[in-house]
């Protein structure tokens, strides 16, 4: 799934063979997930996956605070990233889940850096 995330995201430009030894490495160990309503995320603890019909997306717990988005904006930058409105999180059929994270990772440094 990472090989294929960093070469077909098309999200994002591929990883080019100069790049890889610049990369560092993270592996986030995700809890179960539990069904929730909006209110209850808590950007920074909580990742979310939102599903709407055969639409779904997930944003990592250390996205929000990479971003320094709050509750609202983290909300929307899921549901734009399964494909819906950024508002779709306020609709009584799409479900919201959360979960935690044990990330696991690299020096923050760079893998390349000495």
């Amino acid at each position: 799934m990472a090989a294929s995330a960093a070469v077909n995201d098309p999200r994002f430009p591929k990883v080019s063979p100069e790049e890889v030894d610049g990369l560092d490495l993270e592996i986030s160990l995700l809890s179960p997930m539990i069904l929730t309503g909006a209110e209850d995320v808590v950007p920074g603890i909580h990742g979310i996956y939102i599903k709407s019909g055969f639409r779904a997306g997930t944003l990592l717990p250390q996205v929000a605070i990479e971003q320094g988005w709050d509750r609202e904006t983290f909300l929307s930058h899921t549901c734009l990233k399964a494909g819906l409105p950024p508002d779709s999180f306020r609709q009584e059929d799409v479900q919201i889940y959360t979960y935690t994270a044990e990330v696991f990772g690299e020096s923050e440094e760079g893998a390349g850096s000495e």
